[in-house]
């Protein structure tokens, strides 16, 4: 007797508490439209919110892309992040600082934004195997969605400005203390969402 090993697709979150089972697939694509705007519409506005903190001020535009990720899943995520990334290429003023157009492309946040797609993608793929239940487990996806943001950040940061400057200091240590404290929130609210919503569903 075989045993095949099987890898269980857990519905997003969004999946769970907007569509429903008898929905059309017109009407799945409409509401995923939405999604999608709604989603691209949240990143832009977190982008232009920075709440004061040690050492730089903690801005909540990687939240929002996380949250993305981890409540609409990996290929809806990115979608997503990919419509956001194409209205700021567009010229729309949805980046930090109400910035647009395909300068900020060529600027040292390019590689950041690169990161945003992969970053979703990530969290939205770990969320589908349900880690976004599990306290361990989701900071555990984070920490690897923070690597997959960071690390292209870091690689054209330093092609752009050199490696010999300081681009650690620069790109990424004075973001850490932030970033463990929107680790830590999303760990918080992620899986308490899903035991509120579960109980629902009894």
């Amino acid at each position: 007797m075989k045993m095949q090993s099987q890898v269980l697709n857990y519905p997003s979150l969004f999946e769970t508490l907007v569509l429903g089972k008898s929905d059309s697939n017109t009407q799945r694509t409409i509401r995923y439209g939405i999604l999608a705007l709604a989603g691209s519409t949240l990143i832009a506005l977190c982008a232009q919110i920075a709440v004061p903190f040690f050492p730089v001020p903690i801005t909540l535009q990687t939240f929002a892309v996380f949250l993305i990720g981890l409540t609409y899943g990996w290929r809806l995520g990115g979608i997503t992040v990919a419509l956001y990334l194409l209205e700021g290429a567009l010229g729309l003023p949805v980046f930090s600082g109400g910035k647009g157009g395909m300068i900020v492309f060529m600027g040292p946040t390019a590689g950041y934004l690169a990161g945003f797609l992969f970053a979703a993608t990530a969290c939205g793929w770990f969320a589908e195997r349900g880690f976004d239940r599990s306290y361990s487990k989701l900071f555990a996806a984070l920490l690897v969605g923070n690597i997959l943001l960071y690390a292209p950040g870091l690689l054209w940061l330093g092609n752009l400005i050199g490696w010999d400057k300081p681009v650690l200091e620069l790109g990424l240590y004075p973001f850490i203390l932030g970033d463990l404290l929107k680790i830590a929130l999303a760990v918080l609210l992620l899986p308490t969402t899903w035991k509120y919503v579960n109980r629902l569903k009894q």
